[in-house]
């Protein structure tokens, strides 16, 4: 695709290839066309130009004309397809009251379709139209009976507790307020609202009517939980489950339960016994998996897990915790083993332990040959795979090897910050001056407003003791973002401090000490003080210190700084 761009009053707009915009617009067309008739051939309505001029102006972001354009087009035309289209639309964008015109104008059109009174009663729900909301509710169980509604509030039920309990009301006065799909989304708006023996007595009365839907059965659980009638939830889903043995979601609620309730050995035998019936049930296994490792049944959980080494779910999750488990085992080749194959999500974490493990071994530098070949074979975790080896270099003492790889790593990967950060921490601030400088203006070229390295540059130049006002700027500058981050808040009483600035220096020091008691902010904040002249203060604050850091030899420099009649007092 070409696009370019272009400037009209200041204002840059995208011009895309008039040749993309055409089949586009022409696609969409043609998908409309092909849906049925739009009206009677006689109309001067012409169809097709809408459609066009619709899409034209949703590729140029002009979204009213594309909502206009295709809303007038659901209301004029017979066809699914296009009242599909416009309502999609108008959802994307979130113009919320076409969408209600397009589904209430499609309701009207087709009043028997049950689809678009879905669509009625969600969009009336998220535009607070509740008594539509219900009465479309009604419509619909009138058609379907047994239709269910739940997924009608997924994701959209009313955020304020004044809305739900207008929605109850909305409910409750429906000709179907006793239908049992009805009842459920009650219960669950009073579930919410904190009314819960409402909540308990209104599923009861739907589980009576429907006594074998999971979701119902489910929703009662949730509700004695949140009671805090731990018998009572034992005792439903122990029912229910016996009630229900075909009902593997029932069962696998009950196991998960009483995992959280710290009832681990008899949720691991109810998925033993779950598993008989389900061998390959990949949730099971990976659970029992889990369940086992904290119950110490080391082997047991190795025979669930392995079996989940070719689950497109858990695969992953499989790996990482057969290495968990193989570690507690204290079979560090087995757990390394299985760390290799971990990927996904878990890879970052994964390697570290496989770290751990090196270091516990004394193998650090087999670690660092294997990352450099994990580099190779994960060039997408080439960032994270630099630090980790830079690390062990530090850890192993040397940082000149470590200074050159994240050079190397930072010349490859130009662009990212951690990495350049991480090779700023390791500069000496006096002997790295130049490269220093040049480090941290490219991490505040990548990321301007990171106070983490507004505070690393201001730090820097506070320690040069050069170019104090601009270090200055920087520091206040990463406070308007971390206002509360005493290392920031120590910078800049460093810098006040060098700039003479001492009564500043003591309030910022102050509050720096107050958020993190470091010795080393107190020493400073004793400083500041003590350049002030208040001496009495100044033998009070080292009087603390002393009390919280009573061998801390920076003290002493401190302890030289009495006056003799301070000395004898103490």
């Amino acid at each position: 695709m070409r696009q370019t761009n272009s400037r009209i009053s200041g204002v840059t707009i995208k011009q895309y290839s008039t040749t993309f915009l055409l089949l586009g617009s022409m696609a969409s067309s043609a998908q409309i066309r092909a849906s049925g008739e739009f009206y009677h051939a006689n109309s001067n309505y012409d169809a097709l130009k809408q459609s066009m001029i619709a899409e034209f102006a949703l590729a140029y972001d002009d979204i009213p004309t594309a909502v206009h354009n295709y809303t007038v087009l659901a209301i004029k035309s017979n066809s699914t397809t296009v009242k599909q289209r416009a309502l999609n639309i108008a959802i994307e964008q979130n113009d919320l009251r076409a969408a209600l015109d397009i589904a209430t104008f499609w309701v009207v059109q087709e009043p028997e379709d049950v689809p678009a009174m879905f669509y009625l009663a969600h969009i009336a729900l998220k535009t607070h139209e509740y008594d539509l909301a219900a009465d479309t509710l009604n419509k619909i169980l009138n058609i379907d009976p047994n239709a269910d509604l739940a997924q009608i509030l997924t994701g959209i039920s009313p955020e304020s507790e004044e809305d739900r309990d207008f929605l109850i009301r909305a409910l409750r006065a429906s000709k179907e307020s006793s239908n049992p799909s009805i009842l459920v989304l009650i219960a669950g708006l009073e579930a919410q609202n904190n009314q819960l023996e409402n909540a308990l007595s209104t599923i009861n009365l739907a589980l009576n009517k429907r006594p074998k839907v999971t979701s119902y059965i489910l929703l009662k659980a949730n509700i004695l939980n949140a009671l805090g009638n731990v018998d009572d939830t034992i005792n439903w889903y122990a029912k229910a489950s016996h009630k229900h043995r075909n009902n593997i979601d029932i069962r696998l609620a009950e196991a998960k339960y009483l995992i959280n309730i710290n009832r681990s050995e008899l949720a691991l035998s109810k998925l033993e016994d779950l598993l008989k019936k389900w061998p390959k049930t990949d949730e099971a296994l990976f659970i029992a998996g889990l369940t086992s490792i904290d119950l110490e049944h080391y082997e047991q959980a190795e025979k669930y897990l392995v079996e989940l080494r070719y689950s497109a779910q858990y695969q992953n999750e499989a790996y990482y915790y057969l290495a968990v488990n193989a570690e507690r085992k204290q079979h560090f080749e087995t757990a390394k083993a299985y760390y290799r194959l971990v990927d996904g999500s878990l890879y970052t974490v994964s390697r570290r332990n496989m770290i751990h493990i090196f270091a516990e071994q004394d193998k650090l530098n087999d670690a660092l040959r294997f990352l450099t070949q994990e580099r190779v074979n994960y060039p997408q975790h080439a960032s994270f795979l630099y630090l980790a080896q830079a690390d062990i270099l530090k850890r192993m003492n040397n940082k000149k090897a470590a200074v050159r790889l994240l050079d190397e790593a930072v010349k490859n990967l130009p662009d990212d910050p951690e990495l350049i950060y991480a090779e700023v921490l390791m500069l000496d601030p006096f002997q790295d001056r130049e490269k220093l400088d040049n480090l941290l203006k490219k991490l505040l070229k990548l990321e301007p407003n990171s106070p983490t390295y507004l505070n690393a540059y201001a730090y820097t130049l506070a320690m040069q003791n050069r170019r104090l006002d601009e270090a200055r700027s920087y520091v206040e500058h990463a406070l308007e973002y971390a206002p509360e981050q005493a290392s920031i808040l120590d910078t800049l009483g460093y810098i006040c401090f060098l700039q003479n600035d001492f009564i500043t220096s003591a309030q910022v020091l102050e509050k720096a000490y107050n958020l993190s008691h470091s010795v080393n902010i107190g020493t400073r904040y004793a400083r500041a003080i003590f350049m002030q002249g208040d001496m009495n203060k100044f033998n009070q604050v080292l009087q603390q210190l002393q009390q919280k850091y009573p061998n801390d030899p920076q003290l002493d420099q401190l302890n030289s700084l009495l006056l003799p009649q301070y000395i004898k007092k103490s």
